[in-house]
């Protein structure tokens, strides 16, 4: 897997503070899309979040982000938001 750089990080949390909150609440406790805290996500498996990252869930508002983003990268979302609170 590929080291995310500092600058990808930087990027990569003002995706997650911006495009995310959109949907998921600025403080991502929810908005059209569910809370993204990790109390919400607690027990949630990494690697299924950032499948969903990727991919989308059909018939939701969630759209698929693998035109814009790497697996790498979106794997290093799904464990910031389920490890952040813990920082």
């Amino acid at each position: 897997m590929a080291e995310i750089t500092p600058e990808q990080t930087m990027r990569l949390e003002q995706m997650v503070t911006q495009d995310c909150g959109s949907c998921h609440g600025l403080t991502l406790k929810g908005g059209l899309g569910r809370a993204l805290t990790t109390e919400a996500l607690a027990g949630a498996d990494p690697a299924t979040l950032a499948t969903i990252i990727l991919d989308g869930v059909p018939g939701t508002a969630m759209p698929p982000w693998r035109p814009l983003l790497t697996e790498e990268e979106a794997r290093w979302i799904a464990d910031y938001l389920t490890t952040k609170d813990q920082r």
